[in-house]
């Protein structure tokens, strides 16, 4: 970190006063006369020895302890701002908070004592200060706990070094009151998620790695303290590539009185083992056995699309029941649609693939979908079925196909009146279904599907798994009552259970974006993007801010009709614009929205449209040009960011 000289001869000043105070000087000199008698008759005093002696007296713990930098902010003063209202300062302000730990709870604490043998990063240079870097971030899940490192630089050897509080104890296990012994804690098989994202320069992520941490050695460690280095493995296709080694140290707070042995720590985790196995041996087993019965059925069933298991980014085999849950996001999604809303937000992206061939298919966990704000279609639909259930819908991931035949997922909820709803989770789009009547005579009207899927093959939540048995997988003549045996085959819910069972999910996380800062940044690069493209052609800009002002209404507006369906405020905003552009004159305004917060990318996107292009170039008499930029933060990273441009200008004959 580089200070300007003002800042640095501030902060020396600080530390000189301070030191000045305690009378530092002093206490140095004592302690050097008394070393030097104690070692004199010895050996000749060095530099470290007098480092160690004053160590050991506390006398540097002391100066750190007591050194304090606070940054004082006046008191505001009545009038107006000298900044204007668009002004932004910074945009990651990190508060280090001091955490108060229960006594009557057992907490890990997890420190990444950084990263090693990153070998794709071999050849990365060292970054120049203020050189923006791709970067890693580190996050991780522990019992619906969340935590995220501070991003660093890319590099074979990155300085990860970050120390987390998990509290084993978040949950309830019986008696609250009573201190978890080592026995209790190891029971407690939840892992500890840990999800490495890296970062370009362009804000691209990229899922580097997804490893699940068994902590359960910390319990047989002298003074509940041990370290470890775990080697990181890619994901998809590059599952058993090394990426990495991340070097952590495991401590229990407060310690142990008694220590468990490793040998039954070990055989503890054996059994666990053993028993998962066998009871994915055993479903496996009763899914073979439920498909040859659902191919007896009729031939035709072999070509539908019926998913039973879906590999994981770490390349695991897990039926797809595994990536359903019941997911309630507290106060931070209000409806149904709204979770819709921000699961459209997040990015579409296929699994890549090392040269040709068909896609990698590749369902993501939860963690890694939320951290990555990317994914394929699968991943959006399982988390968007997730958020409907926790809000009480009965809520079903569909698997079948779009047009030309393309592999497709989508969401379908049932009403308590047999009412089908289709909800596109890329979109947050929703039809209604309405089967067609195959028997019903050539002049009766038959409705038209509106919605874009054509086959159905199964479909599946975190407690039910229903394979289509109909004569057709034709969406527009599937009928879903799914209770029906003759239409939809159903798997044992009990064994479904069994390899799906309730255990730690992970929760959704509150947005650390300032909305009204991050639209004022991103407004202000607009305006600068704007007057440098018109100076290029040669014309001059001049703002109406008042008009940029009257946009806002706009692209509330908008944004309120994507979440729910309605639109209202037209009348006002309009009736705003005809007030606000004299006679004489035309107005022309052009909205358009994104997912990113690029100024470049989405001013780019913009001028390849040939109405906002005719609005920044506009030309004529008394031309004002207007903009206005509205981010609206959902939970995770999601933003939904409205840009609005618009221009007045008199007619000229």
């Amino acid at each position: 970190m580089s200070l300007n000289p003002e800042k640095a001869s501030e902060l020396k000043q600080i530390i000189h006063n301070h030191l000045t105070r305690i009378n530092i000087h002093g206490k140095i000199r004592d302690v050097l006369a008394e070393t030097v008698r104690e070692e004199l008759d010895h050996r000749p005093l060095s530099e470290e020895d007098f480092m160690r002696a004053l160590q050991r007296r506390g006398i540097v713990d002391e100066v750190m302890r007591d050194l304090q930098f606070s940054q004082e902010i006046p008191d505001a003063e009545p009038g107006p701002s000298p900044k204007p209202a668009t002004h932004f300062t910074d945009k990651e302000v990190t508060q280090l908070k001091k955490t108060n730990i229960d006594p009557t709870w057992r907490c890990l604490y997890l420190q990444v004592l950084g990263g090693k043998a990153f070998l794709e990063h071999l050849q990365e240079p060292e970054p120049l200060p203020g050189q923006v870097c791709a970067t890693f971030t580190l996050y991780l899940n522990f019992r619906n706990q969340r935590f995220r490192s501070k991003p660093v630089p890319c590099a074979c050897d990155p300085d990860l070094l970050e120390g987390f509080l998990l509290e084993v104890h978040k949950e309830s296990l019986g008696d609250a009151s009573k201190m978890a012994d080592a026995t209790t804690m190891l029971s407690i098989s939840d892992p500890v998620h840990m999800v490495l994202i890296k970062t370009d320069p362009s804000s691209e992520t990229t899922l580097v790695s997804s490893y699940f941490l068994d902590w359960r050695s910390v319990l047989s460690a002298p003074n509940g303290k041990t370290t470890m280095a775990i080697e990181l493995l890619g994901v998809g296709s590059e599952c058993k590539v090394p990426v990495g080694v991340l070097n952590l140290k495991l401590e229990l707070y407060p310690p142990l009185t008694e220590k468990l042995t490793p040998d039954i720590i070990t055989t503890q985790q054996s059994l666990e083992r053993q028993r998962s196995a066998e009871k994915e041996r055993l479903f496996l087993v009763y899914a073979k056995q439920w498909w040859r019965e659902f191919l007896e059925i009729r031939p035709s069933n072999q070509s539908k699309l019926v998913k039973i298991f879906a590999q994981d980014e770490n390349g695991v085999n897990r039926p797809v029941c595994s990536y359903v849950r019941a997911l309630r996001a507290g106060r931070l999604l209000d409806s149904p649609r709204q979770a819709a809303r921000f699961v459209s937000l997040l990015g579409m992206e296929r699994a890549p693939v090392v040269g040709g061939g068909a896609k990698q298919e590749q369902w993501c966990s939860l963690l890694a979908f939320l951290c990555r704000s990317k994914g394929d279609s699968e991943d959006h639909a399982t988390l968007l079925c997730s958020l409907l259930l926790g809000f009480g819908l009965e809520a079903y991931v569909c698997v079948g196909t779009k047009a030309k035949a393309t592999p497709h997922t989508w969401v379908m909820t049932l009403g308590t009146d047999g009412t089908v709803t289709f909800w596109e989770s890329l979109t947050a789009h929703r039809y209604l279904h309405r089967p067609i009547d195959p028997d019903a005579p050539p002049l009766v009207p038959q409705p038209k599907p509106s919605h874009p899927y054509r086959t159905i093959g199964c479909v599946f939540n975190h407690m039910t798994f229903l394979a289509n048995c109909q004569p057709s997988d034709a969406v527009e003549l599937c009928v879903f009552d799914l209770r029906n045996g003759s239409r939809w085959k159903a798997m044992s819910q009990e064994a479904i259970h069994s390899v799906c069972a309730l255990g730690s999910t992970t929760t959704l996380c509150a947005s650390p974006l300032d909305p009204a800062a991050a639209s004022n940044q991103l407004e202000l690069e607009m305006r600068h993007l704007v007057v440098e493209h018109r100076k290029d052609l040669g014309l001059a800009t001049v703002w109406d801010d008042h008009l940029s002002y009257l946009l806002s209404a706009a692209l509330a507006a908008y944004e309120l009709e994507r979440c729910t369906g309605v639109s209202c405020g037209n009348e006002e905003f309009q009736d705003a614009v005809r007030r606000a552009v004299p006679d004489g004159h035309t107005f022309k305004g052009f909205p358009i929205h994104f997912a990113h917060r690029n100024a470049r990318r989405a001013f780019a996107t913009c001028l390849r449209s040939p109405f906002c292009d005719e609005i920044v170039c506009c030309r004529g008499d008394h031309v004002r040009l207007a903009v206005r930029v509205r981010v609206f933060a959902y939970p995770e990273l999601a933003c939904a960011v409205w840009i609005m441009f618009a221009c007045k200008y008199r007619l000229v004959p």
